[in-house]
């Protein structure tokens, strides 16, 4: 999938991570999402942040490796709670 086809079923910013996957960010409902593994029908996986403008600083930081840097909230489809989950 090219970034252009990303940006047009609605993830912006989109970057290719060092491992060839593609990652962008997206307004949710209530969090902003990073989704890695962007295809045109599915994800891999979804990082929540709290707003935008802090899902973009970790995709613009983030190497591909481990977990994106920043207050993350959620990992979905785990729901692995982050750093920046209150309990």
């Amino acid at each position: 999938m090219k970034i252009k086809e990303a940006i047009d079923l609605g993830y912006f910013p989109v970057r290719r991570l060092p491992n060839g996957m593609l990652a962008g960010v997206r307004q949710m409902l209530y969090t902003a999402g990073l989704f890695v593994g962007i295809t045109e029908s599915q994800y891999s996986r979804r990082y929540c942040y709290e707003d935008v403008a802090t899902a973009v600083a970790a995709l613009v930081a983030w190497d591909g490796v481990c977990d994106p840097p920043g207050p993350w909230i959620k990992e979905k489809p785990s729901d692995r709670l982050g750093p920046g989950a209150t309990t």
